[in-house]
């Protein structure tokens, strides 16, 4: 681990009392991306594909450099990697366009576990198009399994959406075993990556997934940015979900034609300076031992569970995560109070259900505190947090509030 890493991170210099611990909502801004932004907005600023001059051609091979190496990162085609706002964004529009493949009677397979972005769509779309959502029971621990898959898989499914790593619980949807049972029927599978891949390698090839989508923000680049892979025939056969400028082809009163892939689906002018930005992230990721640092984090959840389980009435959710995420409580103390107290500390962890309700439906929670941990963090931040959480629970005992029922 590189001891200095958080050099790497202008955050810091200005925000030297803070443990950042949330990173799961969104990841710190490596300086990087910052500067490469800022050059562009300074130095540049065109608009690009339209434009003949020095300056837009510019901004065109650097936005579409970023296109190149996402690709490198997934193992993907170039012309399969398409530009949205983030991964809400990517999934509420693949949903759009594969609804016109969903038929009454037809299921569509979810699961408790998921974003309610990942969720959402499915929901309103089984409702308009009178096809059936279906959840994959969760075991006891709370996890998607093969073989509870296979139980609720069957002729009729069109559609699995699932998430690759839950962001309220982290734990790891065993995805490449569940695409085998769904390649025995045709369906298409969708998978959520955005809390997997800062984290985890992901090859789209050797998964054999169907759809992709993940953020920048979360994988230490800017916001308003995200990804969404799809196999290069499957865009080629599904819809538009946009329309407008720089997908059309030729535009005539009756009917359009529209470009090839990606651009079909990239209508009008895109966040430029943040795809070129997001590029400094992604090399990043390809520059460095990405499986190092991911162990590292690994260690460094253990080891605050651990502790945590020595500290009394911590209840704690999912102690065998795969993902650097710990969702935990105060018995009997409501998470954004706990939230409110560690603030006073400088510590900041996300509060409340983590656009997530079914997964604090199925823990039969109000919401949760959520620890999350980035290539950043340290054993020190996490001494940080427990003597917080101390003294949270200090506080509480004070005051009566603790062990109130």
């Amino acid at each position: 681990m590189n001891k200095n890493i958080k050099d790497e991170f202008p955050f810091f210099l200005n925000n030297k009392e803070v443990t950042y611990l949330d990173s799961a909502a969104s990841s710190l801004k490596l300086n990087s991306v910052i500067k490469r932004l800022t050059d562009y907005y300074v130095n540049n600023g065109t608009n690009i594909h339209r434009g003949v001059y020095k300056l837009s051609h510019e901004a065109t091979e650097a936005f579409e450099a970023t296109r190149v190496n996402v690709a490198k990162l997934i193992n993907s085609k170039t012309e399969e990697v398409i530009f949205t706002k983030g991964t809400t964004d990517s999934l509420n529009k693949l949903a759009f366009s594969l609804s016109s493949l969903i038929n009454e009677g037809d299921e569509i397979i979810t699961s408790e576990l998921e974003h309610h972005s990942s969720l959402l769509p499915w929901q309103e779309i089984a409702r308009l198009k009178n096809a059936k959502l279906v959840y994959v029971p969760l075991n006891d621990e709370g996890r998607i399994t093969v073989d509870n898959f296979k139980k609720v898989i069957n002729n009729n499914t069109k559609i699995v959406a699932l998430t690759h790593v839950s962001n309220a619980l982290g734990f790891l949807t065993p995805i490449k075993e569940i695409v085998k049972e769904v390649r025995k029927y045709n369906a298409y599978v969708i998978l959520d990556a955005a809390q997997s891949i800062s984290h985890m390698k992901i090859d789209v090839k050797d998964l054999d997934i169907d759809f992709l989508a993940f953020s920048a923000h979360k994988m230490y680049g800017p916001n308003g940015v995200g990804v969404l892979y799809g196999k290069d025939h499957l865009l080629r056969k599904i819809p538009p979900f946009e329309f407008g400028g720089e997908m059309a082809h030729l535009v005539n009163k009756d009917i359009s034609t529209y470009k090839d892939i990606p651009h079909k689906f990239e209508a009008g002018t895109p966040v430029i300076g943040e795809v070129i930005a997001f590029n400094e992230a992604v090399l990043f990721f390809l520059n460095n031992d990405m499986e190092k640092h991911y162990k590292n984090e690994l260690l460094l959840k253990e080891y605050l569970v651990n502790e945590l389980l020595k500290i009394d009435d911590i209840i704690i959710y999912n102690k065998s995560a795969e993902s650097p995420i710990i969702t935990l409580n105060i018995k009997d103390i409501h998470p954004h109070d706990a939230a409110s107290i560690l603030d006073e500390y400088n510590v900041y962890v996300r509060a409340g259900h983590h656009c997530a309700q079914l997964v604090n439906k199925h823990l039969e929670v109000v919401s949760t505190l959520r620890v999350s941990i980035g290539v950043y963090n340290n054993k020190k931040d996490l001494e940080m947090f427990i003597f917080a959480i101390k003294k949270a629970i200090e506080f509480f005992k004070q005051f009566g509030w603790y062990n109130a029922n």
